[in-house]
């Protein structure tokens, strides 16, 4: 089994066991905030930072301990975040949805549910806990499932971040005529990454999709070179995480937008 296949079997059998009744999700959803609007927040600017409250991964193991991370996310948000990405899968990420619902209480902007959502159920219960983004990765998703779960989001009242690792994913994505496209630059057959997947990448975006690097950036210099390669914002965990000053580190990665 892949890296990708063997983490959604994961998630799977960890939602069979927090499961709720579909009256109870209905009725959570009912009490959620309604949605912000992902997308203005992001466009506000030239370019904009997405930061990501992870605690490890299947690449680095343990990043960072993050006892509270809703104190670490009001730091990202004072920093100039404008959105906040949570990291909810539990078995290779260390996340939860008491997680995300800890920072959802503590900050005003949108936040992403970041995790790797394959059924309806995932999108609710996403809905449910206040999300106003989800992330749907191509690869993890057949054309019918990228096409539903994407519709059953929108209708919802949020949006949607697709993802892709290379051409063939975006020809697939393009179908379902997205608002926001991520480039990942790691493998998930390998976890190593590829920072060419943003040059080759970004600039086959057509014009009207917002559009995020993911994964790899280590510092300014490399959002700068997401920026110069097309990206409209980029998604940053491990670099923020381990950070002495997290405020401070997302002003750092922003300051490069600046003339």
């Amino acid at each position: 089994m892949s890296v990708l296949g063997s983490i959604i079997a994961g998630v799977l059998e960890d939602q069979a066991l927090r499961q709720v009744s579909n009256s109870e999700l209905e009725e959570r959803m009912a009490r959620a905030a309604k949605p912000l609007d992902v997308l203005a927040t992001l466009s506000k600017e030239k370019f904009s930072i997405i930061a990501e409250v992870k605690r490890s991964s299947p690449s680095k193991g343990s990043l960072a301990q993050i006892p509270a991370p809703e104190r670490l996310a009001r730091q990202y948000q004072d920093g100039g975040a404008a959105v906040i990405s949570v990291l909810t899968e539990r078995r290779c990420f260390g996340g939860s949805l008491e997680d995300f619902s800890k920072v959802r209480k503590e900050v005003s902007i949108p936040m992403l549910r970041k995790d790797f959502i394959v059924n309806e159920y995932l999108v609710r219960e996403s809905r449910a806990h206040g999300a106003d983004l989800i992330l749907l990765i191509v690869a993890a998703l057949s054309d019918s499932q990228l096409s539903e779960l994407y519709q059953l989001v929108t209708t919802l009242g949020m949006q949607a971040l697709i993802e892709i690792h290379n051409q063939e994913e975006l020809d697939r994505a393009l179908e379902i005529s997205p608002k926001i496209i991520g480039v990942n630059a790691r493998n998930l057959k390998t976890l190593e990454i590829d920072k060419g997947n943003f040059q080759i990448l970004l600039p086959m975006i057509p014009a009207g999709v917002y559009r995020i690097a993911e994964s790899g950036m280590s510092g300014p210099k490399d959002a700068l070179e997401a920026l110069i390669a097309g990206a409209d914002a980029i998604l940053i965990g491990e670099a923020l995480v381990k950070s002495d000053d997290p405020a401070d580190s997302v002003r750092q990665f922003l300051n490069v937008a600046k003339p």
